[in-house]
């Protein structure tokens, strides 16, 4: 593999690991204050769909980010009513959105332009466009430095840099705010916070109403950015790799992108290398492809076990009288 290919690899490395990233955060918002949501799958297909839906009608790619937030903060709430005021069980909660999300985003799409589940192609309008860094062109000739500059590191879209911002904020939040350290204490022991007076419902909806608005821009960056429009069942499983991100992360921010990080990269390798020969066996694309899959039962299996999620994690909380 020369140094050129090599920084393609990583390049769609990138690309693919955003909406997990942005995923493993809003997993990581919601777990930390002590819901579990695996709906994050739902509300992501949700917001692709809504993304590329409105980016086809309006023209505009940012009216479709809105909408895609908009639809993923409506199963947030529906989440949010259903697990945190009903106190109902969060797995079947977020299992439900999954299925809603799943069934109703290819009748809407039918309904809506009848082209079997799927929105129009985007164009350029509709679409998230690449930002060329500056010096971009300048350093090019640079050994090493220069292409990596280009290739690697400008000409992706805004949401790429967004997402990567993201992660040192949620470290600042999460560790170096009031707001951040009373999120966790929710989820550690929600008895405590509210005896010190502070909301505990309220706390819980912030956090699962912040994990609807990263979906959503999950969602729509697949909608928008990696493809030009929505296709049915288009977050492949996702949003189940970002929880098994999150797991792998510890509940932990930096952790999440260097893990967010090597699914991407396992995803990429399936994309270039269709097929590969090791010692004269020649591995099939179907081996290739389900590699993230496989990586995911691994750490699923091998992590579930060793990390330690928040105490107070999928228990409603019931305030003493």
């Amino acid at each position: 593999m020369d140094f050129l290919t090599l920084l393609q690899v990583l390049d769609s490395s990138v690309r693919l690991a955003i909406p997990l990233l942005l995923a493993c955060l809003a997993g990581l918002y919601s777990e930390r204050a002590g819901i579990f949501d695996i709906g994050l799958e739902g509300k992501m297909l949700a917001a692709a769909f809504a993304a590329g839906a409105f980016a086809a009608v309006s023209g505009s790619v940012w009216v479709g980010l809105l909408a895609g937030i908009g639809a993923s903060m409506i199963l947030s709430a529906i989440h949010g009513i259903a697990s945190i005021t009903f106190r109902g069980n969060q797995l079947i909660s977020g299992v439900a959105i999954n299925m809603l999300a799943a069934g109703m985003t290819v009748l809407i799409a039918q309904d809506w332009f009848g082209q079997g589940g799927r929105t129009p192609s985007l164009l350029t309008e509709g679409r998230m466009s690449p930002i060329t860094l500056p010096f971009a062109e300048m350093f090019q000739s640079i050994p090493l430095f220069g292409p990596t500059y280009k290739e690697l590191i400008s000409g992706h879209s805004l949401i790429v840099y967004v997402a990567f911002a993201f992660v040192p904020l949620t470290w600042w939040v999460l560790y170096r705010t009031r707001f951040g350290l009373r999120l966790r204490a929710v989820g550690e022991n929600p008895a405590s916070v509210d005896t010190a007076g502070v909301s505990v419902i309220r706390l819980r909806y912030t956090a699962v109403m912040i994990c609807g608005v990263l979906c959503g821009v999950a969602g729509a960056y697949l909608a928008t950015g990696l493809q030009a429009g929505f296709i049915k069942d288009m977050t492949a499983g996702r949003g189940f790799i970002a929880l098994a991100a999150l797991i792998f992360a510890k509940w932990r921010p930096w952790y999440a992108l260097w893990a967010c990080l090597l699914f991407g990269l396992l995803q990429a390798l399936a994309v270039r290398f269709q097929s590969i020969e090791i010692g004269g066996v020649v591995i099939p694309v179907q081996l290739m492809e389900a590699l993230p899959f496989i990586l995911t039962v691994v750490i699923l299996a091998g992590f579930v076990g060793r990390a330690i999620p928040p105490r107070a994690g999928g228990e409603p909380y019931v305030k003493e009288r």
